[in-house]
């Protein structure tokens, strides 16, 4: 799991309520292009997906330079670093840390010399059997620099490192378990690899004739790149000077599981991911939200700002105002300075801040993605009251997360509320007059006959693939009935 951010953070503002966001990846195949300019613009886009580190590695066709370190894209990198990469292919990082503590040797990507070269890796994902797989590597002989399974990803593949880098990789794949979406530099090829269930997005897009893979669409948009498509669960990209190749992998599951949390709050709302655009996922989420609870209220608020889209679908179904009547404060980061042990409780007030006007006398209905303590939510709750709200009613665009992720989202058991706690327990705990989640089966709805596509494990305990936790074996229904084939 995730160590903590190194500054006491968490400790000193308790805001961050939400299940942690996993990490970005971007990579380039140009020849006259600035691939490390593009490649940090890219990075920029998916700022969003990791503030703890960043790097840039860079392939001229005889090795790869590297450059990363702790902080966001801007604190890493400046002009004069941009300007010294030379080369025509590039993978790009940003991280917040799953497996792995936030260290330096653990930001990414990670470069390394084997024995057909220089090899760079990005990663984005988690790999459930990663302590099984480590244990097996170590008793042969590898050696570990890192406590990433990134790191594990890159030995397995020097490992079969007697047949074609394309070969060890597909080889490599039947080993892992769990999620990855990987992109893997060498001094002139570029490698896209999505994990067999399609856990994790991964998109393919070109700019004149230099092909981009990246997480997200937006990353595309951000360097004027065309959206070409997604790649398929269990895909292998390959771009060298050839131009680019597809191939499939040997283990092909018979259904997908997208993660369902890249619509409801991970990915940026201006992404299109697997057909669907995020934008228009969360407002359906919100206009379900309203048909499932039907309430007599004054206002539709957002939770800024992974509930703003979500509340406008609310409000727009249920015919009851929107307005923004808690004010975020966008410049609170990771580095201001600590408050003292006296006004930590202040943590909330330093993000987010209540509109009296807007809120007084008001009922209201709050709309959110997600609780996974129920704290900054409890807090959110108070400070409408405070400003003279008769009833706050509280939903969230998402079923009730009650159990662990091992595919890539930073949450335990002993963390989530709705693990321990009944609906009706946690709105007493947050103090709301009303609270609703989105239910599962609303959710799965809004894309049709895709539903059956996702990954919902934390809400349903449906495991797609192997969990390290034994206590959850006997719910691994997705891999008895949907293995690979």
């Amino acid at each position: 799991m995730a160590g903590d951010f190194g500054n006491g953070y968490d400790e000193v503002l308790p805001v961050v309520d939400k299940p942690r966001e996993e990490c970005g990846i971007f990579g380039i195949y140009g020849p006259g292009f600035d691939v490390a300019r593009l490649t940090y613009y890219g990075l920029y886009a998916l700022q969003h997906r990791g503030q703890e580190s960043a790097g840039i590695a860079v392939g001229n066709g005889s090795k790869i330079r590297l450059a990363k370190g702790m902080g966001l894209v801007s604190d890493v990198f400046n002009d004069e670093k941009l300007g010294s990469f030379q080369g025509h292919l590039a993978i790009g990082h940003v991280r917040y840390s799953t497996t792995g503590s936030n260290n330096p040797a653990n930001a990414q990507p990670l470069v390394f010399n084997y024995s057909r070269g220089m090899i760079g890796l990005s990663h984005n994902g988690n790999i459930s059997n990663i302590a099984e797989l480590r244990r097996q590597l170590s008793s042969t002989g590898s050696v570990f620099q890192s406590t990433t399974d990134s790191e594990v990803i890159v030995n397995l593949i020097a490992r079969y490192s007697q047949n074609s880098l394309v070969e060890a990789i597909v080889k490599s794949m039947i080993d892992l378990k769990g999620a990855y979406s990987l992109l893997v530099l060498t001094e002139n090829k570029l490698i896209g690899i999505r994990d067999p269930f399609g856990f994790r997005p991964l998109c393919l897009g070109r700019k004149g004739d230099a092909y981009i893979l990246a997480s997200e669409s937006c990353a595309l948009d951000t360097i004027g790149a065309e959206f070409v498509r997604d790649l398929e669960p269990g895909e292998i990209v390959v771009i060298d000077e050839d131009g680019l190749q597809s191939l499939q992998s040997l283990q092909v599951p018979r259904r997908k599981a997208h993660c369902i949390f890249e619509y409801i709050y991970f990915a940026r709302p201006d992404s299109r991911i697997d057909g669907f655009n995020v934008n228009r996922v969360r407002y359906e989420m919100g206009r379900q939200l309203a048909r499932e609870y039907p309430v007599e209220a004054d206002l539709v608020i957002p939770v800024p700002d992974s509930g703003t889209i979500a509340a406008r679908g609310f409000a727009w179904e249920s015919g009851i105002p929107f307005e923004e009547g808690l004010m975020k404060n966008r410049y609170v980061g990771r580095t201001f300075i600590q408050p003292t042990q006296d006004i930590r409780e202040l943590g909330v007030r330093l993000k987010l801040n209540p509109v009296r006007h807007i809120l007084q006398g008001k009922r209201v209905v709050l709309i959110d993605d997600s609780i996974v303590r129920g704290t900054t939510s409890g807090k959110i709750v108070s400070m409408v009251r405070e400003c003279g709200a008769r009833e706050v009613h509280f939903c969230l665009s998402s079923p009730p997360t009650k159990l662990p992720c091992y595919y890539g989202i930073d949450t335990s058991l002993s963390e989530l509320i709705a693990a321990h706690k009944t609906v009706e327990e946690i709105r007493e705990y947050i103090s709301a007059d009303g609270l609703h989640y989105l239910s599962q089966e609303g959710l799965l709805g809004i894309f049709g006959e895709a539903r059956g596509n996702f990954c919902t494990a934390c809400f349903s305990g449906d495991y797609p693939t192997y969990v390290p936790d034994p206590n959850l074996q006997g719910k691994l229904v997705f891999e008895e009935e949907h293995g690979c084939g």
